[in-house]
């Protein structure tokens, strides 16, 4: 009898040495050795064909519901996509419905933790990584707890609050988060589950069993340094692959599935995690024998099916990606065959479903509406006013005053950390990026949404001792986000910025210097006119530059500043300083931060 909702979610996870069947899904019996002696000989039975389904979702970036808090609305997006766990939930159910509910597994490709202020709340404000009393659950673990998840990847976004939240979330889970190029640093065993066995009960006289393998990407070595530094190590994906592949067929996986935080052949934003590739799905479906599909995660990309031949065996693997935040569902559907005592696999497709196509499943909402509540309340508090309406709609073309305000708060903050040393004569400029292209700070009231959403990341602050030429290296090196024009061609937005790959967070401008970016000339020689309070910037001057830990770590992989002399670090979210900088202030006024420090010019030229 198939299973209902009920007893499909409380079921037990899956290992390679499991418990008793429940409904139509089982685990290995405790005894494997008489399990298989007391199965029929299936050597003179005729083949037996039978289909299942694996649904993948991957960086729902604490997305739990259609809802924006940044905006305080249903979400919305110029595609009309929807977001959150309970649209997953109600495609999950309908699959469930149509392929049957123990012929089906559920998995995630990692980032779960980390996106919203939702997901924030539960991590910094009430956190689930605390010695009080009364810890509560984390809102993404209640939804996906309910919607009887088989198995989740790490992503590096889970590392961005610590590993204590992320053993908290951990220990909230009803199936297993699974890592395994997620090292011990001490000892370099895994320090998570590096695979689970799930078994399948499909008709015939042998259960099928699915092997998941769960890996993670070795740039959280660098961008989430001061975290796991010392405490973990994180080894290359398909090297990791080709030592667990193995093992799992070893454990007696019929199927394995690889959930994997990396893209698949995405051209690396960073180039700083060498000699371990940030997008290496791809290449570990080529290079590791064995794989039969890869949920793929970490590029928020949406690729409905990819079909990679293995160099070694001639087979195709497949691969699929749904778009992040929940606005798609991956379905890897089965077709497996037993013949003489062993299964195989004779046809395997992906495909994707948009949650946009269906409501939300009621009651994911109503169980995580109180926490809801509570962050849509925290989220709306008033942190002060602002003189006039700050958008950021510009800030990729031109020095725009929301940008200068991320700008001052850093500088502030870094000056005043620095009164008191012997860094405090020295001139403090600042780094800062367009994260969100919908930022905007109203005229009127500011609320705490208004400024989370213009620092949409965890990072946190630091102040590195720069030079003068290093600074003009720096510059170059970010100008490589725009297209090169002569003068006087035409000039279009959709194609002047995200050059050579570079996304919009790793597009840095830098407050407290005026510059002009010459975008006739070739990347690395478009710097002129560097200057620093109306003198031209000596290439032996000092400075320091605030910077944000991802940059500061090497993330992005911009000259000089990760191996620059630090002199000040913060663990406070640059987010959290800048709510404190409103709420000290009262008023933002563009007058007291705004400037044209950078301009975008063709051989003297302003573009704009």
């Amino acid at each position: 009898m198939p299973l209902n909702r009920r007893d499909f979610v409380t079921r037990s996870a899956v290992t390679a040495a499991g418990a008793a069947m429940v409904g139509g899904l089982s685990v290995a019996a405790a005894d494997p050795a008489a399990a298989q002696a007391a199965e029929p000989d299936s050597r003179k039975r005729k083949p037996h064909t039978a289909h299942f389904t694996v649904m993948g979702t991957t960086d729902l970036h604490g997305h739990a519901v259609n809802w924006d808090y940044f905006t305080d609305a249903v979400y919305k997006d110029a595609q009309k996509n929807a977001v959150g766990l309970a649209k997953v939930s109600t495609l999950v159910n309908q699959v469930r419905d149509d392929k049957g509910w123990d012929r089906t597994l559920l998995i995630d490709a990692g980032d779960i933790i980390q996106g919203t202020q939702l997901s924030y709340y539960y991590a910094r404000v009430d956190p689930i990584a605390s010695d009080a009393d009364e810890v509560p659950e984390h809102p993404m673990a209640t939804a996906m707890n309910n919607m009887g998840y088989d198995a989740a990847a790490l992503g590096n976004h889970e590392f961005n609050y610590g590993i204590e939240t992320v053993r908290a979330f951990e220990e909230q889970l009803d199936f297993p988060l699974l890592g395994a190029n997620a090292l011990y640093a001490k000892n370099e065993k895994p320090a998570f589950p590096p695979y689970v066995i799930k078994t399948l009960h499909l008709g015939g006289d042998r259960p099928l069993k699915v092997g998941i393998l769960g890996l993670t990407n070795p740039g959280i070595a660098i961008w989430d340094k001061a975290n796991v530094a010392g405490k973990m190590t994180f080894n290359g994906i398909v090297e990791a692959a080709k030592i667990y592949v193995p093992k799992l067929k070893a454990a007696g996986a019929d199927v394995i599935v690889v959930a994997a935080h990396s893209g698949i052949d995405e051209p690396s934003s960073y180039g700083d995690q060498l000699p371990f590739p940030e997008d290496a799905s791809g290449d570990m479906a080529a290079q590791v024998p064995g794989i039969d599909a890869v949920l793929v995660g970490h590029t928020h990309k949406e690729v409905a099916q990819r079909l990679v031949v293995n160099k070694t065996t001639g087979k195709t693997v497949v691969l699929s990606e749904p778009l992040c935040w929940g606005e798609r569902l991956s379905c890897f559907d089965f077709e497996v065959t037993l013949d003489n005592g062993a299964w195989s696999v004779t046809s395997l497709s992906a495909r994707v479903l948009n949650t946009n196509t269906v409501d939300e499943d009621p009651e994911i909402v109503k169980l995580i509406k109180a926490q809801h509540d509570t962050v849509v309340t925290y989220v709306n508090q008033v942190i002060g006013t602002s003189k006039t309406d700050l958008s950021i709609a510009l800030a990729p073309y031109q020095d725009v005053p929301i940008i200068d305000l991320i700008g001052k708060v850093q500088q502030d903050t870094v000056k005043a950390a620095l009164a008191s040393t012997s860094y405090a004569t020295l001139p403090v400029l600042a780094q800062a990026a367009p994260f969100n292209r919908t930022a905007d700070i109203p005229a009127g009231t500011v609320k705490l949404r208004d400024a989370a959403g213009l620092y949409i990341y965890e990072n946190t602050l630091e102040a590195r001792l720069m030079t003068g030429a290093q600074i003009k290296d720096y510059l170059e090196y970010s100008a490589k986000y725009f297209a090169q024009l002569a003068p006087g061609a035409p000039v279009d937005k959709a194609t002047l910025t995200n050059q050579q790959n570079t996304p919009d967070y790793n597009y840095d401008s830098v407050y407290g210097v005026s510059y002009d970016i010459d975008i006739s000339q070739p990347v690395g020689s478009r710097i002129v006119n560097l200057s620093y309070a109306g003198k031209p910037v000596d290439p032996a001057a000092q400075f320091v530059l605030a910077v944000n830990n991802y940059r500061a770590n090497g993330g992005g992989n911009f000259p000089h500043v990760a191996a620059a002399q630090q002199v000040w670090t913060s663990s406070d979210e640059i987010r959290n300083t800048m709510i404190a900088w409103v709420k000290a202030k009262g008023v933002i006024d563009p007058a007291d931060f705004a400037t044209v420090g950078w301009r975008l010019v063709r051989a003297g030229v302003p573009v704009f």
